[in-house]
């Protein structure tokens, strides 16, 4: 590799250093204020530094729409560039320790030093996720009309076999499950089988659960709509718990908060999930019409936070068998990528920490009494209170910036990298 721009721990330390008066001075009031209300300010910033989001491989690239991509510049050209923007975002954050690759938008020619420079730059790898959505280059089956679930049996094992590929991939990375989503579906009433097609589906699954390590995980993701717009194989929670509950333990659901219809009760589903054993995770984004890929938080941000509510609620109560797991899944048509995704981990962040904030006791009894009034005043004193002293004095504990943003334009990181990243008539990251 050839020597790179990088962020340096000296320049993080020189920029907090301007910034951490003003920030202890917050964080004493936060600390007083919360006090008088019985809540630990210690306790929930551990907490937040604790917290963790994966980032998504391609969500370093500019996104686009069904009609055209406006490529930035510096964009990466390959694995190893997009390894070293998650890099920054994690180095500034310090919330985002883990990448999740997509295959084959992602697949290495050299596997072992993809997994040893990420090791180098301190990060790690989550869930692998397959793509049967598209065609890849010289796939000998297309996927126009299916993959795990197509009429032909060909293609299904075509699509099978690409999906223990990715295991054989991920356990090279150190990975520990697999994300399956599937663009199975029909356009046409009549077109499909509707039974059929999900038998041929969870036969599929099958042969792809049976090739699970012991210590893996299934993440199966449902979607309401596209590319299929009269019916989707996997179209809602209720169809993506049946699969994971006749797969096996191993198989989980996996919630990606643009995969609904619009105004669903998404924090209602996640706590059905939970209370059926069966929550594998999330994709983090946000939504305003369908699934817009949207950064976490910027349309909805009391919808994210009920989700944490029922988050902490279940953590409260011991109901996870297995801690969720935690990914964005946005794309980035007109920002930077990397602002995009260092807002969006700290956001979660935010909604975490003011989860913890809310009075338990008050709410039961508020439940308890049918009190609807009182129940919603309990949440939103949590919702309104500003947390931002918690989440900067967490990365500034972890070595992170105290102003993730404002340190990352200062630095020029991207005009650097423009500079080292020549425009190619055809980048790796993004989706159109």
């Amino acid at each position: 590799m050839t020597e790179t721009y990088r962020i340096q721990e000296a320049d993080i330390a020189t920029q907090n250093a301007k910034a951490l008066p003003a920030l202890q001075e917050d964080y004493d009031a936060l600390r007083r204020r919360l006090s008088r209300n019985g809540s630990d300010i210690e306790t929930i910033t551990s907490a937040v530094a604790a917290f963790g989001v994966a980032l998504p491989s391609w969500g370093v690239g500019t996104g686009g729409t069904r009609f055209a991509r406006y490529p930035g510049v510096g964009e990466p050209r390959h694995i190893f560039d997009k390894l070293e923007d998650c890099a920054v975002i994690n180095k500034l954050t310090r919330a985002t320790p883990t990448v999740s690759l997509h295959f084959p938008w992602d697949k290495p020619s050299d596997i072992k030093a993809t997994r040893q420079f990420a090791e180098e730059l301190g990060l790690g790898f989550d869930a692998v996720n397959s793509n049967t959505f598209q065609d890849a280059a010289g796939q000998k089956l297309s996927y126009k009309y299916g993959s795990l679930s197509h009429t032909d049996a060909a293609t299904r094992a075509q699509a099978v076999e690409h999906n223990i590929e990715c295991i054989e991939l991920g356990k090279a990375l150190g990975s520990k499950a697999l994300t399956v989503w599937i663009g199975d579906g029909s356009n046409f009433a009549g077109q499909q089988h509707f039974t059929r097609a999900l038998e041929r589906y969870l036969e599929s699954a099958k042969a792809i659960y049976a090739a699970l390590p012991a210590d893996w995980h299934m993440y199966i993701e449902h979607k309401l709509y596209e590319p299929a717009f009269y019916s989707t194989v996997i179209a809602d929670w209720g169809t993506n718990y049946l699969a994971a509950t006749q797969l096996g333990p191993k198989a989980r659901c996996l919630v990606d908060l643009g995969h609904h219809a619009p105004n669903t009760n998404i924090e209602m589903i996640v706590a059905r999930l939970i209370q059926f054993g069966k929550l594998g995770g999330f994709h983090f984004n946000d939504s305003k019409y369908g699934d817009d890929d949207l950064d976490s938080g910027s349309v909805n941000p009391f919808q994210l936070f009920l989700i944490f509510n029922e988050l902490v609620d279940a953590a409260d109560r011991g109901a996870f068998d297995v801690a969720p797991a935690y990914m964005l899944d946005q794309s980035h048509n007109v920002t930077d990528p990397i602002e995009s995704l260092m807002s969006s981990a700290i956001e979660l962040q935010r909604r975490y920490a003011q989860a913890m904030l809310i009075d338990r006791a008050r709410l039961e009894q508020a439940q308890a009494e049918n009190d609807a009034l009182m129940a919603l005043e309990t949440l939103k004193a949590a919702f309104n209170t500003d947390v931002a002293p918690i989440l900067a004095m967490a990365r500034h504990r972890k070595g992170g910036a105290i102003d993730p943003v404002g340190l990352y334009r200062w630095s020029g990181y991207r005009r650097h990298k423009q500079n080292e990243r020549p425009a190619t008539a055809r980048q790796s990251a993004g989706i159109v």
